[in-house]
């Protein structure tokens, strides 16, 4: 249960999905539910059919930052650089960021990055995990040339080349309807299946939403290394529950309806809040909670989420939901029915 190896699979890599569904709820949906072990397939515009009057669905309102941006070194190698921090009120005096980049070879201490629009990123230091810290100089600040000539840092295995025609429709596909709090570098992607129609759908059927924020931070994508799952961090994140929010799922538990977190960021904002308070109450701060197997979940009663890589901490997140044989009992049936994988897949619903 704590080694590493229990957590992979094979994954052919043909169902990577490079592109989203034509539709956002036409993606399919794979049902899983942990007290009879059974699974069945659906599309995501079922879901409705899969919910009960007075559930309470949880979303993530986060927005992704177009946070990659294109330069070139003094040397005049090619530099492509993702700005991770992404503060609400930036420092006017001095502006560091941390950041991760990309080039034939590693960049000097003091050496300088030449951006769009005059910025210039001096190098400052080097992060234990690989990230480095650039003071941006220029007329104008990193914000304002990342909001005009920013991309989206889209996931290391959805493949974009330089002037990629998917590129232009990634900037509406890689958001969620819900999107508003922009400071995230990965989109929570559970939440793009959803369209407005759908949700009008499960509002006749009197399910009620709730919003939090947890801003997606780079090291969602990061691998576990430990042998050991129990030893692996993760990267701390930011997250808010308000006031109103946190009454409707305060409130839902104790009339004993469901709550519904619709993601893993959706999981770890809840239960870290709980697990701090003792209730459901609203709150803001930093969690870098790593769930796995027997984690005692007292906030989420079911489960909307996307498939995750092998090794990875949000696969440990979904074996500790729907226990271990389990989930990898779906994941298999899912490769087999060839679903489609990662950000731009399908999803599944755990209840």
């Amino acid at each position: 249960m704590y080694s590493l190896e229990d957590y992979d699979y094979n994954l052919p890599e043909e169902l990577i999905a490079q592109e989203p569904a034509r539709k956002r709820d036409e993606s399919r949906l794979l049902c899983v539910t942990r007290s009879t072990k059974e699974i069945g397939d659906y599309y995501f515009f079922n879901l409705p059919s899969l919910l009960r009057e007075g559930d309470l669905l949880v979303v993530n309102d986060a927005k992704v930052v177009p946070a990659r941006l294109y330069g070139q070194k003094e040397t005049g190698g090619q530099a492509e650089i993702l700005v991770l921090d992404h503060p609400v009120k930036p420092s006017k005096t001095e502006d560091l960021r941390w950041c991760l980049i990309r080039a034939s070879k590693k960049p000097k201490m003091g050496s300088n990055i030449l951006l769009p629009d005059g910025l210039i990123g001096v190098v400052k230091g080097f992060g234990e995990d690989g990230s480095v810290q650039l003071r941006f100089e220029g007329k104008h600040s990193i914000d304002h040339v990342l909001k005009k000539r920013g991309c989206l840092p889209m996931p290391p295995y959805i493949k974009r080349i330089s002037n990629d025609r998917r590129s232009h429709a990634d900037r509406e596909r890689y958001q969620t309807i819900f999107s508003r709090f922009s400071g995230a570098v990965a989109a929570p992607t559970a939440g793009l299946h959803f369209t407005h129609d759908l949700l009008k759908s499960l509002q006749l059927l009197k399910v009620d939403i709730a919003t939090i924020t947890l801003l997606v931070g780079h090291d969602t994508f990061r691998p576990v290394r430990a042998e050991d799952i129990r030893e692996h961090r993760l990267g701390k994140e930011l997250y808010f529950v308000g006031r109103d929010s946190a009454n409707s799922i305060e409130r839902a538990r104790k009339e004993g309806r469901r709550v519904i977190a619709v993601g893993t960021t959706v999981v770890r904002t809840l239960e870290t809040i709980f697990k701090r308070k003792g209730e459901i109450v609203a709150d803001s701060g930093v969690t870098d909670l790593l769930i796995y197997p027997e984690f005692n979940f007292r906030v989420v009663d079911a489960l909307i989420t996307n498939f995750h890589l092998p090794r990875s901490s949000l696969l440990l997140l979904v074996a500790a939901f729907a226990g271990l044989e389990l989930i990898m009992k779906a994941y298999c049936r899912a490769v087999e029915n060839k679903y489609r994988f990662y950000s731009y897949g399908d999803a599944m619903l755990i209840k």
